[in-house]
């Protein structure tokens, strides 16, 4: 039986976002395919770590008294250091904390590492952070015995540190959404395909100011809802976008309630994508599988992932010229979201990303 062992996530079952969904989809598909599935969860408090059994994967679970960034950097060292006793395959996803990966290297254990995006041109960072993310992906891409790129223009990047041959290319994977609940949609006064939706983190780099500044400059007649954790009391930005938003912007806040999220997704008449900064993102992934129709920010990693079909803006003023020129064009709408779904099953299935994981985790399980 192959063993396989997962670092870098907070745990499963999924809760916090992208590489948790990825980790629990690929431990059940390797489980079903007989492999043996290691995966390291992050747990608040302090003690002894201890291990639980979920749908036939072992979790180790450490305890962890620090919050934020501090917590997750020891969260990994310790996760590694309990892995350097282990035998069988190593995935981490992530080179946040790719220095400590370099004992495994030592050890002679094999690692394949997933190096997500360019995590150190976010504009969130500081200088300090950045540094360290620039040094751990040099790091992830020396140490690393083969390295995963979610896009096309990642794995590029990628080859200017290391040989291509060194790197695969595997995106992101979503589920396909054909129906949800229009019930879900009535805490938040909205109706099917009278409102457009912004799903992410609101950070500068995912340009909600200028999406919602775009909305807001006239009347509109439709409703944007915009999901994202706002803290306008502690966070400047979180207050500039909600002081930039018309009485026709509607914040929830973060909705964690797959359901919900679903239906805003598959009936809204836009989705709204801002990110300039990653690879394959998740949520740009879900909304083609939920059939959106995409409005995002024009930059090589959108367009590969949503395709020719979907609409594209470079700066606030060019949003709002979409707005204008398509909330009444219903055509164009059917034809985007058409698209979309056409886009989806071309290269963005479950079925086919982790089909795509095993063959490559089988090439690389060690052989002694």
């Amino acid at each position: 039986m192959k063993s396989l062992y997962i670092l870098g996530t907070r745990g499963i079952p999924a809760r916090h976002g992208g590489f948790e969904t990825f980790a629990e989809k690929l431990s059940l598909y390797l489980v079903s395919k007989g492999w043996s599935v290691t995966l390291y969860c992050q747990e608040d408090g302090n003690g002894r770590s201890w291990e639980s059994d979920w749908c036939g994967i072992r979790r180790i679970h450490i305890p962890i008294n620090r919050k934020g960034a501090v917590g997750t950097v020891l969260f990994d060292w310790l996760a590694t250091r309990d892995a350097l006793s282990q035998d069988g395959l190593f995935l981490t996803l992530g080179y946040n904390t790719a220095i400590f990966n370099l004992l495994q290297r030592l050890k002679g254990q094999t690692n394949v590492i997933n190096m997500d995006g360019i995590e150190w041109r976010r504009d969130k960072w500081g200088p300090i952070a950045k540094t360290w993310f620039w040094l751990n992906e040099r790091a992830g891409c020396w140490i690393g015995n083969h390295l995963v790129a979610d896009h096309p223009k990642i794995k590029e990047h990628l080859a200017t540190r290391v040989s291509s041959d060194k790197i695969t290319m595997i995106p992101y994977g979503g589920d396909e959404v054909l129906s949800a609940d229009p019930a879900r949609l009535e805490p938040y006064g909205v109706e099917p395909g009278q409102f457009s939706v912004i799903i992410a983190r609101p950070e500068p780099e995912n340009s909600f100011l200028e999406m919602v500044r775009a909305f807001s400059c006239k009347p509109r007649r439709h409703k944007l809802v915009v999901l994202g954790n706002f803290t306008p009391e502690l966070n400047p930005y979180h207050r500039q976008v909600i002081d930039a938003a018309s009485d026709e912007v509607i914040f929830p806040g973060a909705i964690y309630e797959a359901a919900v999220v679903q239906a805003l997704r598959f009936y809204s008449r836009f989705y709204l994508h801002g990110h300039r900064v990653g690879g394959t993102n998740p949520s740009l992934v879900e909304a083609l599988g939920a059939g959106c129709a995409v409005i995002a920010h024009d930059n090589h990693f959108n367009r590969w992932v949503a395709g020719p079909d979907a609409a594209y803006f470079k700066d606030e003023a060019a949003c709002s010229e979409l707005f204008d020129l398509m909330l009444t064009d219903d055509a164009a709408v059917k034809r985007m979201k058409s698209a979309s779904r056409k886009r989806f099953q071309e290269r963005f299935t479950w079925e086919q990303v982790l089909r795509e994981y095993e063959d490559l985790l089988t090439r690389w399980y060690p052989t002694k």
